[in-house]
């Protein structure tokens, strides 16, 4: 079904390939009867020539990209404006789209979230944006109906930016890598290295794109196949999909950690842009007659099966007819998973899903970037067609997109079909996916087609004893699922007919709705601030040392984003720093918040020219041990703070308060022994945090422990690659090697000033 190469490969005319090996040269010069080495290979694959024209450096090891768009929701648009207005902001340089489907829904009791849209509108305004108003398109679908371009680059402050399908190389990132580019800075990585994801064969009847990426998913992330790597799509079986297909598969790449996505592009695609009246916009896009790739990911559409990803990650893969074979041994690994995840702070079993036999789910949603395309809707209303969800526990609920796919499905009768089933169509809204709509009840499972299915979203709240179970399928599995009412079934047993309906984009609702300045500011708009919109807090510069509190302590394999800051009920508070701050490792360290400020007093008190020590009386003895061998700290050349270990942080959302909120508290660092992706550790330091490694094995430290950094900003500014600290014992100092990994020149200097708005501060 899938098949992963163990070393590169090269594609030769689009479509053999000749895996590396000793005899790989002389197998291309027999084809081709030329000799290509690997590195000229390289420069022949589609995610190359992109790079190498929006890369600025003139260094193609070393890039510095600048983005054609930008695009945000309503969770990220307020920070990274307010930032890049606090550094002097005139004018968004390039096109920078202002969507609000993230919190469209109400704020009980206040005003916060349409304050945030109203501010948005008028940032739009004044700075000359295009806003999209709540309920009109989901921020990743307006992206592909009005942003993607052939050949194009987008940047966008969400992780699943990708329209690779179309010809778009996306990524997504933190939100101050949007403001380096609002102040006309770059986007510096290293090269990365490429992934051939070449597909073969059709997809059976049934199967829909999610099946396709979940398959993939549970194929390579254990390995960390494509980690921070451009996956680019190839193949004959590429032409066998149509463009919803693709982008269904594609949407879903964020959830391998690779950085970015590109495809072949065809007639299929021209077809596409030719749909939404952007013609101009397609470009033919193939690897050179030979392209070398670091790695070769081989898959067989015709075999791939129904899938479903079990709690609580997108990697748990199995197919439906596994569980549906063995659903108490799936069951056991799903809760012996969970035991680890949850850290056994709630009761939590599935076993009571299985009756007679049979796996039965509470909940289904199609939703969303991924799941509220218009070909995965049509396909569920002919599977739903004269059938009924039941009168039961079990609920569905359908989100389109956007508003030009809800009107085309209410013109086609797809709309009336869903409804008749006991369904419910709801409007453009992110919320499932990120646990702000239609919150499943306690210890109910629910099937999604959305992005993803980590522990604290979708209503959990472990610290109440409340969890919820969330599993990935396609909408055609969840389709029969509900046609059958909550019985788990794979939309292979389907034996209906799927029709082709042809789709119509109908612009009309955008021109009456979205606020498109077309690239004119207006200075003379005034911006709406609502009352819970704050400015930043001041952040200190990075002193010459670091006394840090150990204040949280994380052996879970991966620690996602919404474990470093939920989602949820805590986006209300996202334009608020100090607010949104409070939730921090609420739902894994609940105690996180008070020691993060606790230790904050003594650099509170050392920035308001006051005694750390008489501010934080604990710290005489740790200031003793550590004159034994550094009697010159102290004399205002130290900071003090907290930092948080964990194995693996920063897997999922691109959500840059996951960082911000450590910051905002008084967090200087983070130790791993690795970083789940390239953009939480952009996050870090573009917030003025030290991405500490360590190597695996036993720690040196534990929770709550003092540890003592010296010479910290003299290491940072001579890019020295490890540093020497200190475990502070009540006999002495126990030292211990810290890792910084490379850094570019930027983020050194945005380190040192304590913050990326420091660094750019006018």
């Amino acid at each position: 079904m899938i098949r992963l190469s163990d070393g590169g490969a090269y594609l030769v005319n689009g479509s053999r390939i000749v895996e590396d090996s000793p005899t790989a040269p002389e197998e291309i010069r027999s084809l081709t009867g030329n000799t290509v080495t690997k590195e000229e290979g390289a420069r022949e694959t589609i995610s190359y020539g992109i790079l190498e024209r929006h890369n600025t450096s003139g260094n193609m090891e070393k890039l510095k990209i600048r983005f054609d768009k930008l695009t945000s929701h309503d969770i990220t648009f307020v920070g990274i404006i307010q930032t890049a207005r606090a550094s002097g902001l005139e004018k968004f340089p390039m096109p920078y789209v202002l969507t609000n489907c993230h919190n469209s829904l109400c704020a009980v009791g206040g005003t916060i979230n349409e304050d945030d849209h109203m501010f948005g509108l008028s940032c739009a305004r004044k700075y000359g944006g295009v806003y999209v108003p709540p309920h009109q398109a989901v921020i990743h679908q307006y992206a592909r109906e009005m942003l993607a371009g052939g050949g194009r680059m987008i940047l966008g402050s969400d992780s699943h930016t990708r329209y690779g399908a179309l010809g778009t190389m996306a990524m997504g990132e933190g939100g101050p890598e949007l403001v380096k580019q609002l102040l006309n800075q770059t986007y510096d990585i290293n090269m990365p290295e490429v992934v051939a994801v070449y597909l073969t064969g059709t997809p059976r009847k049934g199967v829909g794109p999610q099946d396709v990426a979940l398959a993939i998913i549970g194929a390579v992330f254990e390995r960390g196949y494509v980690n921070n790597k451009v996956m680019e799509f190839v193949g004959p079986g590429v032409q066998s999909l149509s463009a919803d297909f693709r982008i269904g598969i594609d949407v879903m790449t964020t959830e391998t950690t690779c950085l970015s996505s590109v495809w072949v592009t065809d007639d299929t695609i021209r077809e596409f842009y030719e749909i939404h009246g952007r013609s101009e916009e397609y470009v033919e896009l193939a690897p050179g007659g030979v392209a070398y790739y670091d790695g070769l990911v081989t898959v067989d559409l015709d075999q791939i099966e129904p899938m479903i990803a079990m709690p609580f990650h997108p990697s748990n893969t199995y197919t439906i007819e596994e569980v549906r074979r063995n659903p108490m041994d799936i069951i056991a690994d799903v809760e012996k998973r969970a035991r680890v995840s949850l850290g056994g702070s709630v009761e939590y079993s599935l076993q009571d899903k299985v009756i007679d036999g049979k796996f039965h789910v509470d909940q289904g949603i199609i939703a969303g970037c991924a799941g509220g395309g218009f070909e995965n809707i049509c396909a569920a209303a002919d599977i739903l067609r004269g059938a009924s969800i039941g009168a039961g526990g079990f609920t569905l609920s359908v989100y389109p997109a956007s508003m030009p796919i809800y009107m085309e499905l209410i013109k086609n009768g797809c709309a009336a079909t869903i409804l008749e089933t006991g369904a419910v169509l709801k409007t453009a809204f992110c919320g499932p996916c990120f646990g702000a709509g239609d919150t499943p009840a306690n210890n109910a499972f629910s099937i999604r087609h959305s992005t993803r299915n980590f522990p604290n979203r979708e209503g959990s709240k472990l610290q109440s004893g409340q969890i919820s179970s969330v599993a990935l399928m396609d909408a055609r599995s969840i389709a029969a699922t509900a046609a059958n009412q909550g019985v788990l079934t794979p939309a292979t047993e389907f034996d209906g007919s799927l029709h082709s309906y042809q789709y119509y984009f109908d612009e009309t609702i955008y021109k009456n709705r979205v606020f498109d300045s077309k690239g004119v500011a207006d200075p003379s708009v005034e911006i709406r601030l609502g009352p819970n919109i704050k400015d930043w807090p001041e952040m200190a510069e990075l002193p010459e040392h670091l006394l840090l509190r150990v204040v949280a302590e994380i052996h879970d394999p991966v620690t996602t984003t919404d474990e470093l800051i939920p989602s949820g009920e805590t986006s209300s508070y996202r334009s608020n720093p100090l607010g949104l701050a409070e939730f921090t490792l609420s739902r894994k360290v609940p105690e996180y918040v008070g020691l993060a400020k606790d230790i904050q007093l003594a650099q509170k008190a050392l920035e308001e020219g006051t005694c750390p020590v008489e501010a934080k009386p604990e710290l005489k003895p740790v200031m003793e041990s550590v004159h034994t061998m550094f009697p010159e700290a102290g004399k205002g050349n130290i900071g003090f703070g907290s930092v948080i270990f964990a194995v693996k942080p920063g897997d999922g959302s691109a959500r840059e308060q996951a960082a911000s909120c450590q910051k905002v508290l008084g967090g200087w660092a983070n130790i791993a022994n690795e970083y789940a992706t390239k953009r939480y550790r952009s996050n870090l330091m573009n917030w003025g945090m030290l991405p500490f490694l360590i190597d695996r094995g036993e720690l040196p430290f534990t929770n709550l422990d003092y540890l003592f950094i010296p010479g910290i900003r003299k290491a940072v500014e001579e890019a020295a690659p490890e540093v020497t600290a200190y475990v502070v014992k009540q006999d002495g100092l126990d030292p211990f090697t810290l890792r910084l990994s490379e850094m570019t020149e930027e983020e050194r200097q945005i380190i040192l000033k304590g913050c990326l708005i420091n660094y750019n501060r006018v």
